[in-house]
C-alpha cells in the first residue's frame, strides 16, 4: 500500500513537471494549482478519514459473520446484533453505545470486537480511529493512578475531538483500577457535550472474564440436565452474571459504571464445546486459504484440555491457541 502512495505520488508531481514545462510561463500557474489540486484529492483518497467513505455499518455483512463465525454463542450474538444494529441506524442517539463482554477466556470476546470494528469501518481494527486499551499494558503502575487518570481522559476526549465515531476497546477490564473506570464516567453517560465535545456517537465495549464462572455453572446446570445449551436464555443468566459482576473483586464491580447505570448491554459468552472448537479450527484453516480438514480439527480439539475432570465438558482455553496449534498438525 505504501508503494502505491509513492507511486501516486510521484506520478502527479510528474505530471504537474511536464504540464508546467509544456506550457507558456503565464499558464504556468494554473497547471501549479491543476497539479496540486489533483494531489489533494488523491491524498483524500488513500488518507483515512472521519466520514462515510470510511466508516459506514454494514448490518448485513455483521450479521452474516456473527452468525457464520462466531460459533457457539447464541445469546451473544443475537444481544451484540440488536445492540449495535439499533445504535448505527440512529443519527442522533442519545448516549454512547457501552458493552460489557463477559465470559471464560477463548469464548469470542475479542473475536467479536474485531468484527463490530470490520463492519463499521474500512480499515477494521487498523482504522485510527479504533482504540484498544489492555490494562496490565497501559496501567500497570498502581502508584501511577493519578497520572494513568488525567491521560485516560485527555486521551478519549482527543480521539473523539478528532472523530465522533470513535471506538474504544478496554481489555482485561475487570483488572483495572476502579477509580481508573470512573474517570470515564462522564464520557458515558446522557450529555449533549461536555467541554463543546459530543461522545454520543462513540462506542465503548469492555472485555471481562468477571461473571464466567456463574455463566459456566449455568452452562453446565444446562448440559447435566440433558438439555441443549441453546435453550439457554439470557434471563437465565443475568442475575447470575450481575450479581458475579457487582459483588467481585474486579475493578468493574468496584466502579460506578453498575450503580449509574451506564452499561449498556451486559453480554454473556458460554464457554464451548469440543464442537465449537472443532468449527473453530476449520474456520481458521478457512481464513488462512488452506482447505478445512476435519481430521485435522478433530486432532486439534482432542488435544486440548476440558473440564470438570470426568466429564470434560468445555474446553478450559476455548478457542484461544487453535491459530497457533493447528500448524503442527498439518
Amino acid at each position: 500500500m505504501k508503494a502505491a502512495h509513492l507511486y501516486l505520488s510521484l506520478l502527479v508531481f510528474s505530471s504537474a513537471s511536464v504540464l508546467v514545462n509544456t506550457f507558456e510561463p503565464i499558464t504556468t500557474t494554473v497547471v501549479l494549482g491543476i497539479g496540486a489540486a489533483l494531489g489533494r484529492t488523491i491524498y483524500n483518497y488513500l488518507h483515512e478519514s472521519c466520514d462515510s467513505k470510511w466508516i459506514a455499518f454494514n448490518a448485513t455483512g455483521f450479521e452474516v459473520d456473527l452468525e457464520s463465525k462466531l460459533f457457539g454463542q447464541h445469546i451473544a450474538s443475537r444481544v451484540i446484533l440488536k445492540a449495535v444494529n439499533g445504535f448505527m441506524r440512529d443519527d442522533n442517539p442519545k448516549k454512547p453505545l457501552v458493552l460489557s463482554l463477559h465470559g471464560p477466556s477463548g469464548t469470542g470476546k475479542n473475536f467479536v470486537s474485531k468484527l463490530i470494528a470490520a463492519h463499521i469501518y474500512k480499515k477494521g481494527m487498523d482504522s485510527s480511529y479504533v482504540h484498544v486499551l489492555t490494562s496490565e499494558l497501559h496501567f500497570p503502575l498502581q502508584s501511577q493512578f493519578e497520572t494513568y487518570k488525567t491521560q485516560l481522559q485527555q486521551w478519549i476526549k482527543g480521539n473523539v475531538t478528532n472523530c465522533e465515531r470513535s471506538m474504544f476497546i478496554f481489555d482485561e477490564m475487570d483488572k483495572m483500577h476502579p477509580g481508573l473506570i470512573d474517570s470515564i464516567k462522564p464520557y458515558l453517560g446522557y450529555h449533549n457535550n461536555l467541554d463543546g465535545v459530543s461522545y454520543r456517537k462513540a462506542i465503548f465495549i469492555f472485555l471481562s472474564n468477571a461473571g464466567g464462572k456463574s455463566i459456566t455453572q449455568t452452562a453446565l446446570d444446562f448440559w447435566k440436565a440433558g438439555r441443549d445449551r441453546e435453550e439457554i436464555k439470557l434471563n437465565d443468566l443475568e442475575t447470575g452474571l450481575s450479581s458475579s459482576v457487582f459483588n467481585s473483586n474486579s475493578g468493574l464491580g468496584h466502579s460506578g459504571l453498575i450503580t449509574k447505570n451506564l452499561v449498556d448491554f451486559f453480554v454473556p459468552f458460554l464457554p464451548l464445546e469440543y464442537r465449537h472448537v472443532v468449527q473453530c479450527v476449520m474456520a481458521e484453516m478457512k481464513a488462512k486459504g488452506l482447505h478445512p480438514d476435519q481430521k485435522v480439527a478433530d486432532k486439534v480439539a482432542k488435544d486440548l484440555l476440558y473440564f470438570p475432570k470426568s466429564e470434560k465438558v468445555f474446553s478450559v482455553s476455548g478457542c484461544k491457541t487453535i491459530c497457533t496449534r493447528y500448524h503442527n498438525y498439518i
